[in-house]
């Protein structure tokens, strides 16, 4: 598919609101994910210093 401009790119033929979002969606949830699994590891890590959870 060829755009003539930035504009109709963006646009995606009138489903560029749909394509974008879910861009973006997928983007904050790999994001969300990699943050809640630092902060796992960090728990586990400092658990582990610690002797185990008690």
């Amino acid at each position: 598919m060829y755009w003539n401009s930035w504009d109709e790119f963006l646009a995606m033929g009138g489903y560029g609101l749909y394509v974008w979002g879910s861009y973006g969606v997928m983007l904050a949830a790999m994001l969300a994910e990699s943050h809640f699994a630092e902060r796992r590891r960090r728990k586990a890590f400092a658990a582990a210093r610690d002797g185990g959870e008690q």
